[in-house]
């Protein structure tokens, strides 16, 4: 190689040099940059993942707290209280206000969650299910049988339960046909769970006419028993 080809060689590698050079000082504070905003969103993400489980700590204390108090008017009151918000700490104030023998405040918890469009579905259906059947006795039949025919609705989760509440509603209406028919649909679909196909048939055979034989029936577990007890129980409760 002569010395005029080499002298190229080296300013060609020395403006090489200067212009990468060039290029770190103009760009290289992107490179920094991404890297902070890789490590800065990993840690962000650590810690609402941190923040997230100290406040389900936190709520799950209060409950257990208020729960534990002796009395079920100071357990209502302590959960309402609490901060804690949702659909299962409505259902507990509920349940622990009708224990205390306030149905005013349990059916304003009821109520309340039915009206939340921000909770979900299935609680909004449990809390109007359960507020009216705190209000037998004292609003009209025939606005029960109507407020519980969407609750009704072949399909859905509480539909059994609230086909059994309109045949009390029509007892209690004078309509012991329509009892009827509405108990023996539910003792006819499989779908029923036991407890709730043995009460049809007792009431049935209140009406003096005996069910006739049933599918095979569900049995008492899932999400069948499980809205029962839940109904039954008023959302919670000691």
């Amino acid at each position: 190689m002569s010395t005029t080809d080499s002298f190229i060689d080296e300013v060609t590698e020395e403006v090489r040099r200067d212009r990468l050079f060039a290029l770190f000082r103009r760009w290289g504070w992107a490179g920094a940059v991404a890297v902070v905003l890789i490590v800065g969103g990993a840690a962000w993400v650590e810690w609402q993942k941190m923040r997230s489980a100290q406040a389900a700590q936190a709520a799950g204390d209060a409950l257990l707290a208020a729960l534990e108090l002796p009395e079920a008017a100071d357990r209502a009151a302590a959960l309402a209280g609490s901060g804690v918000g949702g659909p299962l700490t409505a259902l507990l104030i509920a349940g622990q206000a009708l224990e205390a023998g306030d149905l005013t405040a349990a059916l304003g918890a009821l109520d309340a969650l039915a009206a939340d469009q921000g909770q979900p579905q299935l609680y909004r259906d449990l809390a109007s299910l359960r507020a009216l059947i705190l209000r037998a006795g004292t609003m009209a039949p025939a606005d029960r049988i109507a407020a519980l025919q969407p609750l009704a609705i072949p399909g859905a989760v509480f539909a059994p339960l609230a086909q059994e509440q309109i045949a009390l509603a029509r007892i209690e209406a004078g309509d012991p046909a329509g009892a009827r028919a509405t108990l023996e649909a539910i003792v006819a679909d499989a779908a029923t769970p036991q407890g709730l196909r043995s009460r049809a048939g007792a009431l049935l055979a209140a009406l003096g006419e005996a069910p006739d034989a049933a599918p095979d029936a569900a049995p008492d577990t899932g999400a069948g028993a499980g809205a029962e007890a839940d109904v039954a129980g008023g959302g919670g409760g000691q």
